[in-house]
C-alpha cells in the first residue's frame, strides 16, 4: 500500500495549522493535548477544510497541491472516516449501515463482510438496530462501516472519547486487531497515552498546529514532557524467546535483559510491546530469594524527581527505560541515587501486553 504524505500549511479561523509527515501502512497516532490541532489536520487529509498552501498525496494520487490547483473533493480520495460519535444511520439496521457504502454507493467492495464482521465481533448484533447497541458496540459498526467501504486510508478521530473507561477497555482490542490485520495507513487521533501505546506503529506530537516530535511509540512514550510521553508507566519492546507451556508464561528478550509474562496468544519470535505502571514497580538494593514476584531486572537509576509523598525513579533496563513511583520514605531509606545500581521487582501478572507487533 502506499504511503500517505503530507506537508501542508493554512489556517482554520485564527488557528495556523504547519504539518509535515509520512503514514505507511499500520497506525500513525497524531498525538496532543485537545486543542493542538490533530482533527484540523485529519480535516485536511479528508478534505473537509484546505489548506492554504502544500501537498497531501496517497502514491501517485494527488489530493492537495497547492502550486498544480489541485483539490480532490471528499468522496473523491477514497478515505474511511471514523468519529468521535458513530454516526449510524438509526433507521437501518447493523448489516445495513456496514454495507452502506456497497449499496448506496455502488461499490463493490474487496473486504469480505464476514472477515470485517468476526473481526470486530459483531456476528449476533447483525439484525439489531443502533438504538439497542451501546457505546462501544456503535463504535465497532461505525469501525466496520468504513473498513467495508474499501478505503485506501483509514482516519479515526479520536474514535473512543465519548464512551467510558469500561466501554474504552471494551473496545480497544478490537482496534488493536484492526491495527494488526490493517494493510493501509490508519491515521489515529488521540490524546490517551494508553489508546497510543496500545495501538500506534508511530506517533507524529502535535502542538500548537505544529509537528513537534516525530518516533516509534516506544520512543516518544518512554521519554515525558508536557505534552508527549508520560510520567505513568513505561513502554518496552522485546522479542518472545521462550514459552513455558506448563505454566502458560512467557520470556521476552529486551536489549541485554528479559522479562516474564502472561502468555496469552504468545509464541516464540513474536514482538511485543509491553507496557508496566510505574506503580507496579518496587525497588530493592539486592536481589531476594523466596518471593513469589518473577520479575528480578538489575537496573541502573538514571534520574529521580520527588513529587509530594511520592518519588519517580527513572532506571535504565537493557537499554530501555524503566519507571517506578514509590513513597519518598522508601526512596530515602534506600538512599537511591542517581547512578545506583539497584533492582526492579516486578509481578509477571502486571506486564500488560500493549500491542503484538510480528
Amino acid at each position: 500500500m502506499e504511503a500517505l504524505k503530507v506537508d501542508i500549511a493554512g489556517k482554520v479561523g485564527s488557528f495556523a495549522i504547519s504539518a509535515c509527515f509520512t503514514a505507511d501502512a499500520g497506525v500513525t497516532a497524531l498525538f496532543g493535548r485537545s486543542g493542538a490541532g490533530k482533527s484540523t489536520i485529519l480535516k485536511m487529509i479528508a478534505g473537509t477544510a484546505r489548506p492554504d498552501q502544500g501537498r497531501i498525496t496517497a502514491g501517485a494520487r494527488v489530493f492537495f497541491d497547492s502550486e498544480a490547483g489541485v483539490n480532490l473533493p471528499p468522496r473523491a480520495r477514497d478515505i474511511g472516516f471514523v468519529f468521535q460519535e458513530g454516526r449510524l444511520f438509526p433507521h437501518l439496521s447493523v448489516r445495513r449501515n456496514l454495507t452502506y457504502a456497497r449499496w448506496a454507493g455502488r461499490r463493490a467492495g474487496s473486504q469480505v463482510l464476514a472477515e470485517v464482521v468476526g473481526l470486530l465481533g459483531l456476528e449476533t448484533h447483525l439484525d439489531r438496530y443502533p438504538d439497542t447497541l451501546s457505546g462501544g458496540e456503535r463504535q465497532r459498526v461505525a469501525i466496520g462501516r468504513a473498513l467495508l467501504a474499501d478505503p485506501q486510508i483509514l482516519l479515526m478521530d479520536e474514535p473512543l472519547s465519548s464512551l467510558d473507561r469500561e466501554r474504552r477497555g471494551e473496545i480497544l482490542p478490537y482496534l488493536e486487531a484492526v491495527a494488526n490485520e490493517t494493510r493501509i495507513p490508519v491515521l489515529y487521533v488521540s490524546h490517551d497515552t494508553d489508546e497510543v501505546a496500545r495501538l500506534a506503529d508511530r506517533v507524529v506530537v502535535i502542538e500548537d498546529g505544529r509537528v513537534h516530535a516525530i518516533g516509534t511509540a516506544a520512543e516518544i512514550l518512554r521519554h515525558p514532557s508536557s505534552d508527549a510521553g508520560n510520567e505513568g508507566f513505561s513502554i518496552l519492546e522485546g522479542r518472545v524467546v521462550a514459552i513455558d507451556a506448563d505454566y502458560g508464561t512467557a520470556t521476552v528478550r529486551i536489549g541485554e535483559g528479559s522479562i516474564e509474562l502472561s502468555a496469552d496468544r504468545l509464541v516464540p519470535g513474536n514482538s511485543v510491546r509491553l507496557r508496566v505502571d510505574a506503580a507496579d514497580v518496587a525497588i530493592a538494593t539486592l536481589p531476594h530469594e523466596g518471593l513469589s514476584i518473577r520479575n528480578q531486572l538489575r537496573c541502573e537509576v538514571t534520574a529521580l524527581e520527588r513529587r509530594g509523598n511520592s518519588t519517580e525513579v527513572a532506571l535504565a533496563f537493557g537499554g530501555e527505560r524503566l519507571l517506578a513511583r514509590i513513597t519518598a520514605k522508601s526512596a530515602d531509606e534506600l538512599q537511591l541515587a542517581q547512578g545506583m545500581h539497584v533492582i526492579a521487582l516486578i509481578k509477571a501478572v502486571s506486564v500488560e501486553r500493549a500491542r503484538l507487533l510480528s
